[in-house]
């Protein structure tokens, strides 16, 4: 016998070993790659090494593997390497279920959910909370409940993890009363936990559930847990949409800043959206500027929320300069909702053009079978008086229209005075199974009172209420008034304004307001601004109306008691603004404007125009007179 022989099989062996650990671990190495890179090509060269090396069983790699084919989107072939396996262990079925769920095949997720027992594999915590997502976002409130069932047989209905994702599951079921249970039953929470319930609140539109979110809040700091930043993006749609808790916004703010939840320190990306939509709902616009200017590192949510500020509060040059900032600058590429934001500024300043401009980007980028942006170009192209292309984009065979597509079609046709091809499309639409909705009702009813269809808009109005049973409400009830009212029908109009089921608001007295202008009735315009001044005390525009509309009669007292008024408020009327694009150029001019280099002679050409309108006056008085 050799004694050098073992030595030297120990050597072969142990650098065989080295050998085979070296190219496992490489093979781990590019499989992350593959993943991180979403790369199909690199994961099937990686599943070729593995089968040539005799890597196939390798229970790390093969859950890579499994991985790696989900994340580039082919979950069959994730299917194929978990069946090739022998041992099935619990690791390889949470990747199957994770790879099932991230491209969103939930019954094949749960399908395999139910086969783990027979295959002998116990769930663990992390299969149970994965399951219990792919219920909530399957909608499937049954399997959701089995799966509960499964939690507290288990034991892991305690585990804090599997219950925040439990709690999550039926919040998103609607079963928030369920979902309160389980957070009552849990001997510990985290910062999540309380974030779902939160959520779950805010989601339910009640206020209170038993206590007011801003005092569960409170509960969840004496609780000795500090909320982060998912629990101030949360509450802050609350606070724009409630004039009492604008301070809370303000708060959360501070709290945001003086807790370095991001701010100045690399704004989170979702925080910095939710403040800048907060503050441009409250038309502080300038505040969200600041708030976005913060932000180190930009993506197309925080530019997009930035633009959509500028352009909802009026602000559109400033939302197109931010949108070429946007791709000149930052190099970042629109998305969709990008585009959507961005078209009603280009439809106010730079017109048809810029409409077309935004319209061929999405073509190109294959994006103008997107639903969303389809209903904004047919309303821009109207606008913009392009009704031919309004009428091609809603007829595109490859856009699935939904309601607001037909309504806004309709209302396309209205502000082009065809009110008749108006509510023909809205018989077509009832005749092809699509039942009439708020948004549809008002699209049509628009285009009846521009068109003068008084009897064919009532009979649309009645029929809508009483055979769909869509209930009134402010906007359809305006249309209604404004319809009898663009008629000449006012006391009609009084009447029906007497007899809504709900308190009138602005828009109602603001269209019985106009249609008495046109029809010369100063004694219910005058009724009709004294009601728009009780509900909007801060609007300058109704004590301007109002002053004028007394003048004009030549009530002094009465014209200074509006004008104290309006003094005494600090009211101040923001000067009116239009735009005009020649030669790709845009000019905007204010009322009473002379900062434009050219101001000279446009009124220069201005006073002209008015001596030939009071000439062409003269002439026709004096042919009246013959």
């Amino acid at each position: 016998m050799n004694i050098f022989s073992a030595p030297k099989t120990s050597t072969s062996v142990v650098a065989r070993s080295a050998t085979l650990l070296s190219q496992s671990q490489t093979l781990l190495h590019l499989l992350q790659l593959s993943v991180a890179d979403y790369s199909l090509i690199l994961t099937q060269q990686c599943h070729a090494r593995m089968l040539s090396l005799g890597f196939a069983q390798n229970p790390l790699l093969a859950t890579k593997l499994i991985s790696a084919y989900a994340t580039c989107g082919v979950p069959n072939e994730s299917r194929l390497v978990f069946d090739s396996l022998q041992l099935k262990s619990v690791y390889l079925c949470n990747s199957l279920i994770n790879g099932y769920a991230k491209n969103h095949v939930y019954s094949d997720a749960l399908g395999l959910f139910q086969r783990m027992w027979f295959l002998g594999v116990a769930a663990d915590d992390y299969t149970l909370a994965t399951i219990l997502k792919v219920c909530s976002e399957a909608t499937d409130l049954d399997a959701g409940k089995l799966v509960h069932g499964r939690c507290v047989r288990t034991g892991f209905v305690f585990d804090v993890v599997v219950a925040n994702s439990l709690m999550s599951m039926y919040c998103k079921s609607g079963e928030f009363s369920e979902s309160l249970k389980v957070f009552d039953q849990m001997p510990h929470r985290n910062v999540s936990s309380w974030n779902v319930v939160i959520a779950g609140h805010v989601d339910t539109g009640d206020r209170y559930c038993g206590k007011q979110i801003f005092d569960f809040v409170k509960d969840m700091q004496l609780d000795g847990l500090k909320p982060d930043a998912f629990t101030v993006s949360t509450l802050l749609p609350l606070c724009s949409e409630d004039v009492e808790k604008l301070d809370y916004g303000r708060q959360l703010h501070g709290y945001a800043v003086r807790n370095k939840l991001g701010l100045g320190f690399g704004l989170d990306f979702h925080l910095g959206c939710c403040l800048i939509d907060f503050y441009s709902r409250i038309k502080r616009v300038v505040l969200g500027r600041r708030v976005f200017n913060q932000i180190e590192t930009r993506n197309v949510y925080t530019w997009t929320a930035m633009i959509n500020g500028y352009v909802k509060n009026g602000a559109l040059e400033e939302g197109l300069v931010l949108f070429d900032e946007m791709q000149r600058k930052d190099r970042v590429r629109p998305s969709r909702v990008s585009l959507v934001s961005i078209l009603p500024a280009c439809s106010s300043v730079t017109g048809l053009n810029g409409v077309k401009q935004i319209h061929g980007y999405a073509i190109r980028r294959e994006w103008n079978i997107d639903v969303s942006l389809s209903n904004a170009l047919i309303d821009m192209y109207s606008k913009c008086g392009s009704l031919n292309y309004a009428i091609r984009v809603f007829e595109d065979e490859s856009v699935s229209g939904d309601a607001i597509s037909w309504s806004s079609m309709m209302s396309g046709y209205g502000l082009h005075g065809k009110g008749e091809e108006a509510t023909c499309l809205y018989h077509k639409m009832l005749q092809l199974g699509n039942k009439p909705d708020t948004i549809a009702l008002v699209g049509v009813l628009s285009a009846c009172g521009r068109s003068g269809l008084v009897d064919e808009g009532l009979q649309i109005y009645n029929s809508a209420i009483n055979e769909y049973g869509i209930k009134p409400t402010v906007e359809i009830c305006a249309c209604v008034a404004d319809m009898l009212g663009r008629s000449g029908q006012l006391s009609q109009a009084l009447e029906f304004i007497k007899t809504m089921p709900m308190e009138p608001g602005p828009s109602v007295w603001g269209a019985l307001v106009s249609a008495s202008i046109v029809h010369g009735n100063p004694e219910i315009q005058d009724l009709a601004y004294r009601f728009l001044i009780q509900l909007e005390p801060e609007n300058p525009s109704n004590y301007i109306s109002l002053s004028n509309l007394h003048a004009s009669s030549k009530k002094w007292d009465t014209v200074a008691q509006v004008r104290t008024m309006m003094k005494q408020r600090g009211l101040t009327k923001t000067p009116g603004c239009s735009w005009i694009s020649i030669n790709g150029i845009t000019h905007s001019f204010y009322a009473y404007d002379k900062l434009h280099p050219s101001s000279e002679s446009i009124y220069e050409m201005l006073d002209g125009l008015l001596l030939l309108m009071k000439g062409a006056a003269r002439s026709l008085d004096s042919e009246k007179m013959k």
